[in-house]
């Protein structure tokens, strides 16, 4: 495994990113400790058949800051604090963690992330978690960004529709599905795994932090039409993927959640809910939900990719580089990550912990 680090502005001829401080404001994380609390105590396990409220903590890594909603614990404090949105064990608990600068400052999208990362906490228990998931390469190249995209906008519509129309949607929402994953069993295995950790835990960030039915499909729909702006779906697909199926499965088989195991899939699970096979006749699909002009805006990506690689794999295959041992506590950001096809995976703003001390790069192959 390389990881290629940069230390100084020449290694591996990258900048190391400025970090901006950001210090812990107790009272705004006090009344944000409330606003959590609130969430979770107005679903009062009714989701999921457990509370969501539990130990959450703020963290600045650039100036050391937290705020807790608890007494901290007498331990160490995880080397991930200030770095990543997530739950990591600190002491004898599970803890949500978030990093301070990254908190919304619109009350919904806030509200999405608490109660997000607070199911993140108690996943392992509903054993609701896959720790191993892979990154979903395959949805950086054409085809599967094609199909992904095509999925979210036939689940866009499902949402916006009913009856009829929104069986039909449905319908090349699954089709869609089944030609990404067609050939290839790694690929459902790749999908099924982030929808699991990643799916599950953004419908219920959307379910709790909306008020009505109506207010959580409206969001949804908001999240599909996001999504596509980023520059990769390789880490993000499953979070408004998980979203929309998880609100189609409301209207169709509500409590499906309860009965959700690991091993499920949720297209499959969705199709039994509704009455819904995937559409058969594929092309006819594509042309409903504007496939030539995504086909067209996908080509000219594609190009530019593929000479992002060639100028990625000169830098973190060919040329000199540094290679570290793995550390703990590492984060970067999903938003930019480049797979090298049999090499591993370029990631940007990556962070990480070791013996060795502490490093941070602009990009690092893992």
């Amino acid at each position: 495994m390389r990881h290629c680090l940069t230390v100084t502005a020449v290694m591996c001829g990258l900048v190391l990113p400025r970090v901006a401080v950001a210090q812990v404001d107790s009272a705004r994380a006090d009344a944000f400790f409330a606003e959590a609390r609130a969430v979770c105590q107005a679903d009062d396990g009714a989701l999921w058949g457990v509370s969501l409220c539990g130990p959450m903590v703020f963290a600045d890594a650039a100036t050391g800051t937290i705020a807790t909603n608890q007494p901290p614990p007498d331990a160490p404090r995880p080397r991930i604090l200030g770095y990543a949105n997530a739950a990591w064990r600190w002491g004898d608990e599970r803890w949500s963690t978030f990093v301070w600068a990254m908190v919304p400052d619109d009350p919904q999208r806030r509200r999405r992330m608490f109660a997000h990362e607070l199911f993140h906490r108690v996943q392992p228990e509903l054993d609701l978690f896959d720790p191993g998931a892979p990154p979903a390469d395959h949805l950086d190249t054409m085809a599967g960004r094609i199909w992904i995209q095509l999925e979210w906008r036939a689940l866009a519509a499902a949402l916006r529709a009913t009856g009829a129309a929104r069986e039909r949607a449905i319908a090349d929402a699954l089709a869609f599905r089944a030609a990404r994953r067609a050939g290839d069993s790694t690929i459902t295995a790749v999908e099924r795994a982030s929808e699991l950790n990643e799916g599950l835990a953004q419908y219920t960030g959307t379910r709790l932090a909306t008020t009505s039915p109506a207010a959580a499909i409206a969001d949804a729909r908001e999240q599909l039409d996001e999504v596509t702006e980023q520059s990769t779906f390789v880490r993000t697909f499953a979070y408004p993927s998980g979203t929309a199926y998880g609100l189609l499965l409301d209207a169709s088989a509500p409590g499906w959640n309860r009965r959700f195991t690991k091993g499920d899939d949720l297209g499959a699970i969705l199709a039994a809910a509704a009455g819904v096979s995937a559409a058969t006749d594929l092309e006819a699909a594509v042309i409903r939900h504007g496939g030539a002009a995504l086909r067209a805006s996908e080509a000219a990506r594609e190009r530019a990719r593929l000479a992002r690689v060639d100028s990625l794999t000169a830098r973190f295959v060919t040329g000199p580089v540094l290679v570290v041992p793995r550390g703990s506590g590492a984060s970067f950001r999903t938003d930019g990550v480049t797979p090298l096809p049999g090499v591993g995976t370029v990631v940007p703003h990556y962070r990480v912990s070791g013996p060795w001390g502490s490093l941070e790069a602009e990009q690092v192959l893992l």
